[in-house]
């Protein structure tokens, strides 16, 4: 059984029309796909909150009305094969059937039979033949298209006909238009003959284009248009002598969109991609691109779907390299070939157990920094290839793979990078033993890989059993665990080591070369539920309030002579009030004797929605945190003797139907500090419109400020704009301060034209690593855009990087 790869709509146009840029759609994957959307113009409205939010879909709501569905019956068959097996039936005010084979009918004739309707003032019809003759005000409905005409003859049958002075709305699309004359020669063949297209409202077209013949295949979906021109307004734009466009949304091999930018890195740059539908479950693009300062690159993708496999082929290569290298990067690519190449791939090998791979890499660390989209996202500094077999069943799940990364910071060296992971085996089992006693184990084994640093392998054991007591009011959950990490250093252990907390202040370096941790982890978990019914401004809600206990043990262990593989300190916030360790990975473990104590409350409405949730808590220590992570002089920071962490406290409200507020708050009672702030809020502006404010503030890292919203100034008009303003952190060597980024724009929407005017100041992160740059000349480097898209509705734009850009930085855009 073959799948059908996800749709690439586009254009399959003569070359001369790729290259000025003619209207196109490309949908690759589910990437930027248009919902469907109704006649009406009916829509879905992304939900508040939601991160990303899926494109807009096309809205036909502000078409005027059309006069050809005024005869359209939704009730009739869209299924074309019942013609042969149906009958026809007729209704006429008069009917003539003197001669035993033609019947002249007239006065508000109807014709029906399966999906077909004809209606005119007269109608002649041949009982013999099927043969049809309709004359007067002529009117026509099949699964495809609407028709209105003067003259209209042909055979019931054969399906086929010709047609005088027509008008044509298409079922399948929005397409439409007049012609001279239409020829259907079956039931999914027509030609137009002196016609016009277009997605407008029919005889208001803001854009189209006009041919000498238009032909239209609905079993390809695919329109033909020879000689013709594309219009806007009555401005002939573009001579086409030949030009294909979908009807539908199938895939079709042509053109896509060319692309058209400019880079201070790359130059001036032409895309020009050609998509070739080879199968319904295999496809590619060859892309050739030219850049003005450095040579010609070809991109080639290739998708497939096989029995059992699916992945995607991706590679761009340059033979050479014309342009120069900056003296401030890390590689030298002046005369140099470069390459960059993607490849994915799952396939299913036996029963529970697949396989998958994923592997980027490139010819050197600067290639997205001279070919990236420095447009339309953040840069990437890290390229991650990873490939594994994992299974499972009812109670468990394994795998077995690797990890591997490559550096794209043209700025840093690859000491930065994270360790490779290869092997990596994982284990876990999660076993009921009955309805309240449940048993698990997580098992890992890692074998770290990274030149010059300490190398090793790294196996971690955690069984663990818990019970869960309680009722729909209560809830005891106690868990005990066993953690057991065992290290086998392979090099580089002797000359590294840091300052340990051995009582005596000296160096502690790693002189085991098989040093290990075993420590239990003792946990109860336990919370009340009350809720009652209260009424609040008219309204019934039922509140709750949840009191939350968290006890958590674990002995202190010393972990200075163990190295850093992959942990890290995690960002603290209420779900780490829960949590059994601070420390991301298996390095560090956390010691504990604590309690945390929390409360819930909520509003629930009639229907079960929450309208509002609202949490506070800490944790009580009894014992030092004495594990800690080393800082930046290869030393560990001293023990954290606090009686309690910071008060941490959440609000999420959802005001009503069209206003959403959410925040959180850290204070830290030991230092009197604000530790932490979030402050966010968004608003619905009628029906396409939003508004967000935010503020986040992490003591020591960041202030920041900003503000996006989409301003509807009516039905066809809206203001966009976004603005991040961050303030500067004392003691942080240049970081990104003042305005990040500021961006305004505006959007004109019409039936059948969509246009976006934006205008985009922002600090090129391209030139900040992960750690702060200092380099002269690349603190707080500004570049500036102006974007320019047009979309013919049901065609496509000339071009695809505003809308992502928008629904990125505007929360809620659509």
């Amino acid at each position: 059984m073959t799948r059908t790869l996800p749709s690439r709509r586009l254009l399959a146009v003569a070359a001369a029309l790729a290259l000025v840029g003619g209207p196109v759609d490309a949908v690759a994957g589910s990437t930027g796909q248009h919902r469907k959307t109704s006649l009406d113009g009916s829509e879905q409205v992304c939900p508040l909150g939601t991160f990303v939010c899926p494109p807009r879909p096309y809205n036909y709501a502000m078409c005027r009305p059309n006069a050809m569905l005024a005869f359209y019956d939704p009730t009739l068959s869209r299924d074309s094969s019942l013609r042969d097996t149906s009958n026809t039936y007729v209704w006429a005010k008069h009917v003539d059937s003197s001669n035993q084979t033609v019947y002249h009918l007239s006065g508000d004739v109807r014709m029906d039979r399966a999906d077909q309707r004809l209606q005119a003032d007269t109608v002649d019809y041949n009982d013999d033949t099927t043969d049809y003759d309709a004359r007067g005000n002529v009117r026509s409905q099949d699964y495809a298209q609407l028709m209105a005409a003067t003259h209209v003859r042909g055979n019931d049958d054969a399906s086929t006909g010709i047609a005088d002075n027509v008008r044509y709305q298409m079922l399948s699309s929005r397409g439409n238009g007049v012609a001279k004359q239409a020829q259907m020669f079956d039931a999914d063949h027509r030609r137009y003959t002196q016609a016009t297209y277009s997605t407008c409202d029919l005889g208001h077209h803001l854009w189209e284009f006009r041919g000498k013949s238009i032909t239209i295949n609905e079993d390809t979906g695919r329109g033909v248009a020879r000689n013709a021109t594309f219009r806007i307004g009555n401005v002939s734009l573009l001579y086409l002598p030949w030009f294909s466009f979908p009807v539908d949304n199938r895939r079709m091999t042509g053109f896509l969109e060319p692309t058209f930018g400019h880079s201070s890195r790359s130059g001036y740059m032409l895309s020009t991609p050609f998509y070739l539908n080879l199968a319904p479950n295999y496809d590619a693009t060859l892309d050739p691109r030219i850049y003005s300062a450095r040579g010609v690159l070809l991109d080639g993708e290739f998708r497939y779907m096989v029995p059992g496999s699916s992945g995607l082929l991706d590679v761009q290569y340059m033979p050479q390299d014309h342009g120069a290298t900056d003296p401030d990067t890390t590689a030298n690519t002046a005369g140099t070939r470069r390459y960059k190449v993607h490849f994915t791939d799952t396939t299913h090998l036996w029963g529970s157990w697949n396989f998958s791979t994923t592997i980027d890499r490139s010819s050197d660390n600067n290639f997205l920094y001279d070919f990236g989209n420095e447009l339309g996202g953040p840069p990437v500094y890290l390229l991650g290839s990873s490939a594994q077999i994992a299974g499972g069943g009812k109670w468990w799940n394994a795998s077995v793979g690797g990890y591997a990364y490559q550096n794209m910071d043209p700025f840093l060296t690859d000491a930065w990078m994270p360790y490779r992971q290869l092997p990596f085996v994982n284990f876990n089992v999660n076993l009921p033993l009955n309805r309240w006693l449940e048993f698990g184990m997580t098992n890992q084994f890692v074998a770290f890989r990274k030149p010059g640093f300490v190398e090793g392998s790294r196996e971690d054991i955690q069984p663990w059993i818990e019970a869960d007591f309680g009722a729909p009011s209560w809830f005891v959950r106690p868990r005990v665990e066993w953690r057991y990490t065992d290290y086998q250093l392979s090099s580089g252990y002797q000359n590294y080591g840091y300052y340990g907390l051995l009582g005596s202040g000296t160096p502690s370096p790693f002189t085991q070369q098989s040093p290990s941790r075993s420590l239990p982890i003792v946990s109860v978990d336990s919370g009340l539920v009350f809720d009652r019914n209260i009424s609040l401004f008219g309204n019934d809600y039922t509140q709750t309030l949840e009191p939350r206990l968290y006890y958590l043990y674990v002995p202190y262990r010393n972990q200075d002579n163990i190295p850093l593989f992959d942990s890290s300190l995690m960002t603290f916030d209420y779900w780490q009030l829960f949590s059994t360790n601070q420390f991301s990975g298996a390095d560090r473990q956390m010691n504990a004797n604590n309690l945390t104590a929390a409360i819930t409350t909520r509003l629930l409405d009639n229907s079960g929605v929450e309208q509002l949730s609202a949490s506070f808590g800490q944790i009580r220590y009894f014992t030092p945190q004495l594990v800690q992570m080393p800082n930046g002089t290869n030393t560990v920071s001293p023990a954290t003797d606090w009686s309690g962490s910071a008060y941490v406290a959440q609000l999420d409200l959802q005001l009503n139907d069209r206003w959403k507020l959410s925040s959180s708050y850290q204070w830290n009672p030991n230092t009197d500090h604000n530790d932490m702030a979030m402050f966010q809020v968004q608003g619905r502006l009628g029906l396409d419109g939003v508004i967000n404010f935010a503020y986040r503030y992490r003591n020591g890292l960041m202030e920041q400020y900003s503000v996006s919203a989409v301003y509807p100034l009516s039905e066809r008009w809206r203001l966009i704009g976004a603005w991040t303003y961050a303030e500067p952190i004392k003691g942080v060597v240049n970081p990104l301060k003042g305005t990040i980024e500021a961006l305004a724009g505006v959007e004109y929407d019409s039936c059948c034209v969509t246009l976006r005017l934006i205008d985009r100041s922002y600090v090129n992160q391209s030139y900040y690593g992960v750690v702060p740059i200092t380099t002269p000349g690349q603190t707080n480097l500004r570049d500036n855009a102006v974007m320019f898209e047009v979309v013919f509705k049901g065609m496509g734009s000339t071009g695809g990087q505003i809308d992502p850009l928008l629904r990125r930085d505007i929360l809620g855009y659509q």
